[in-house]
């Protein structure tokens, strides 16, 4: 089992009862150190107390599982960020009724990048209102969804 697989599966059910959800699980190399890092999220938004709060809680459980096997690694619990992409359906539904950004592999009408709000998602295609016009386009297209973020 990966890393990230069973790190997942040992603290998923502590971080849900304490009203989280974890986003992402990321194993990676940065620099000279190992990084385990935990994405977490809620609906009124993560702060720097709530990742102090699940990375207190979590560390016992990691201790325990000794997922790297003895080797040493940095934990990391984060907020997913105000644009992270879209991974799982429900990161979707949750947004749907609201401006996101799509990026394409290949353009469709000569463009590579579209804004609309997103109306609906399922295993084959993505629906967006862009101005007064309906899209439809195929998951398969699709490089990235996120949400659109505007700073004024």
């Amino acid at each position: 089992m990966k890393i990230v697989d069973a790190v997942r599966e040992k603290i998923e059910p502590l971080v849900t009862a304490m009203g989280y959800e974890i986003v992402d699980v990321e194993f990676v190399k940065k620099g000279a150190d190992d990084n385990l890092t935990i994405y977490i999220d809620i609906p009124s938004g993560v702060s720097l107390d709530d990742c102090e709060k699940i990375h207190n809680a979590i560390d016992p459980l990691l201790d325990e599982l000794d997922p790297t096997c003895g080797k040493p690694y940095i934990l990391n619990v984060s907020s997913p960020g105000l644009d992270r992409p879209f991974v799982r359906q429900r990161d979707y539904e949750r947004n749907y009724g609201k401006e996101v950004e799509i990026r394409l592999y290949a353009p469709i009408k000569g463009k590579k990048v579209y804004e609309g709000v997103l109306l609906s998602r399922n295993e084959n295609c993505v629906k967006i209102m862009t101005g007064k016009e309906e899209m439809t386009i195929e998951n398969n297209k699709i490089s990235l969804v996120r949400p659109l973020v505007k700073f004024e």
